[in-house]
């Protein structure tokens, strides 16, 4: 049953906070000048308001999970930390005397809201923002970083063991009069800690498809979902495989720095406002390229109503359909030149001060035609007539050799693409801080969609402390999230 927070202080409270409590601290700040309340109203319909036990109140359970995510408690440890730190206790609105849910309490709120309702109360934020003037709405940062899954990746014979042995605890639940034969025939409790053989890895595919056969479209869609992933692996599939069944979701991907070794998990997908506040949070496998979705990451800023001018990138972004997407959304475009993911020049160079192209024999181009993407540069027909590299320039029936240099690389040393180059570094400092102080280069859940509020949770809380620095910087204060998320001071 739906409860509400008690915040009418007693005596003993306002002496306890009043006297223990620094009136400095950024949690104090936090508190006095952000309103929590509207979590009440977005989690209203999920809750009875008649019947069951009276639930601890929304804003609470919230406020305890932004401490766990500020501070990289865990659930137990945020329990057991507001039973005696005072500050804790103030921030959370808990009595000095009252009862501290559990953690398992925390646990029941967090699947309770899910990914989608998180992902409403980080938006809810951001356009309390955007009606408060916080947000500089001029260039939006777009980039993504890796978060490190929570699995330990098994070789094929041990992923294998760990699918049928997920699949039959799952049937146990479902159907507990297959469990004791599937357990019987399929079940393998040894790990190999070596790597097997051919004949041993043959046996376990061959056990793994009687499995499959015997199983399949039999149970529920969960069950199936893990009958598919272990169906790729016994086919041999390469993309999109499965890493461990602890975690079906988490993918091999790679960054720029780990070519060679990738790691096993996701990316975390984000757009920033100048005013380094984080307007909207995506999480892809990682396998996915943050490149090919930037249009749903564009989408949700425009669901939000949040306006920009241009969207500034890396050399990911570099591609036709994000500069057209970008265009039809009436915006600039300010990505960094990917030349190794073009076609290669064949050893012609593009001289920015001259603006002429040089070709591999050290002849410049004698003029451009301007094209709508970019420059078609042109060569002298009697240079290239008489050069020995023209079989190599050359295609069949042209007489000189044509470059096209796309607009994008001509001008990215003009002062716009160097003010937007600077600017692209803040957004690697907000990664920065996300995985520093709150710990989010690795996954403290397993699933998706849990570690997308793990994502979520993360930036609404470095938001919430930039919120406040730019509060106090323009001299304004809140205690109510409606009309606005400020108003002027004194």
């Amino acid at each position: 049953m739906i409860s509400g927070m008690d915040k009418q202080a007693g005596f003993f409270e306002e002496y306890v906070y009043g006297s223990m409590i620094p009136k400095e601290h950024i949690l104090v700040k936090i508190r006095e000048k952000i309103d929590f309340s509207f979590i009440e109203e977005e989690t209203r319909d999920l809750y009875s308001g008649t019947m069951g036990r009276p639930a601890y109140p929304a804003e609470l359970m919230f406020r305890m999970m932004f401490l766990e995510y500020y501070y990289n408690h865990s659930d137990v440890e945020i329990s057991e930390m507001c039973r005696y730190n005072a500050l804790y206790k103030y921030f959370a609105g808990l009595k000095i005397d009252g009862e501290i849910p559990d953690d398992t309490s925390l646990v029941v709120f967090r699947k309770r809201l899910g990914a989608e309702r998180f992902e409403r109360i980080f938006n809810r934020i951001i356009k309390e923002c955007e009606k408060a003037g916080l947000l500089e709405g001029k260039r939006k940062l777009v980039d993504a970083s890796k978060i490190v899954a929570d699995v330990a990746i098994p070789n094929t014979v041990n992923l294998l063991r760990q699918g049928r042995k997920v699949l039959i605890r799952q049937i146990l639940g479902e159907r507990r009069k297959d469990f004791r034969r599937l357990a019987k025939k399929y079940y393998t409790r040894e790990k190999e800690y070596q790597k097997p053989d051919e004949k041993k890895l043959e046996e376990e595919l061959r056990k793994s498809r009687e499995f499959l056969e015997e199983i399949d479209g039999k149970y529920s869609e969960r069950v199936q979902k893990n009958v598919e992933a272990m169906r790729g692996i016994v086919r041999g599939q390469k993309r999109d495989r499965v890493v461990s069944f602890s975690d079906v979701d988490a993918r091999f991907g790679q960054t720029k720095k780990e070519k060679e070794s990738g790691f096993c998990g996701y990316k975390v997908h984000i757009a920033e406002d100048e005013s380094e506040i984080v307007t909207s949070v995506d999480l892809l496998k990682g396998n996915q390229s943050e490149g090919e979705h930037l249009p749903e990451l564009l989408d949700k800023e425009e669901e939000k109503g949040v306006k920009s001018k241009a969207v500034v990138g890396d050399g990911g972004y570099d591609n036709g359909n994000n500069y057209k997407e970008i265009k039809d959304r009436r915006m600039k475009a300010y990505i960094t030149f990917n030349q190794r993911s073009r076609r290669k020049w064949k050893g012609f160079r593009y001289k920015r001060k001259q603006d002429k192209v040089e070709c591999p024999a050290g002849k410049r181009s004698i003029g451009n035609i301007r094209q709508e993407k970019g420059n078609l540069y042109y060569f002298s027909v009697r240079d290239c007539g008489n050069c020995e590299r023209k079989k190599e320039c050359l295609k069949e029936g042209e007489d000189r050799a044509r470059v096209f240099v796309r607009g994008e690389y001509i001008h990215m040393k003009e002062r716009p693409y160097k003010i937007a180059m600077k600017l692209r570094k803040m957004i690697e400092r907000k990664f920065g801080e996300a995985k520093r102080w709150h710990n989010m280069a690795r996954a403290r859940y397993r699933g998706q969609w849990r570690v997308k509020i793990q994502a979520l949770m993360t930036f609404f809380v470095i938001n919430i402390k930039r919120i406040v620095r730019l509060l106090e910087e323009k001299g304004m204060s809140t205690r109510c999230m409606e009309p606005g998320l400020g108003r002027a001071g004194p």
